[in-house]
């Protein structure tokens, strides 16, 4: 049971069975939940989610990680909802702000700056969420400069 509440969070209700860009669909399964707690809780309610997401994922994870004995098994999608979430944190509440954010992140995800890359290292869940959160800080950190360039 616990392997498959484990499963089924990691592969974010099967964002990351789509047989092509899996964590595409993930960062698009994103989308509903960021909607609904930035209108609902705003910022505060996304920073929460994002935290316990993270966590969360670490942990699921962790158990896909080590039924599969994959370092970081496509199918796992929780990565890029934390990661997308940690982004739009600094996203303007309209939908080029949605759009931007969904848009660097995918970029940053894809690219792995520093620290990002060197996050893939860690062990099991950690390795497999890090790299995401990483890749999310700076996609905030992007928008947030836009904003305060007035582009956004």
């Amino acid at each position: 049971m616990k392997y498959r509440v484990a499963y089924l969070l990691a592969i974010w209700f099967g964002c990351g069975r789509v047989p092509k860009a899996p964590g595409t669909a993930g960062t698009l399964g994103a989308i509903p939940l960021y909607l609904l707690l930035a209108h609902y809780g705003g910022t505060p309610a996304v920073a929460v989610a994002a935290a316990v997401i993270t966590a969360v994922g670490v942990w699921a994870s962790n158990q896909v990680v080590r039924k599969l004995g994959i370092k970081d098994p496509q199918i796992v999608c929780i990565d890029e909802v934390a990661g997308v979430l940690i982004t739009l944190l600094a996203a303007p509440a309209n939908w080029i702000g949605l759009v931007a954010g969904v848009v660097l992140f995918r970029v940053f995800d894809q690219w792995k700056p520093w620290p990002a890359r060197a996050a893939e290292s860690l062990p099991e869940g950690w390795g497999v969420m890090m790299d995401d959160v990483a890749a999310g800080a700076w996609g905030a950190l992007l928008l947030l400069g836009a904003r305060a360039a007035g582009w956004l």
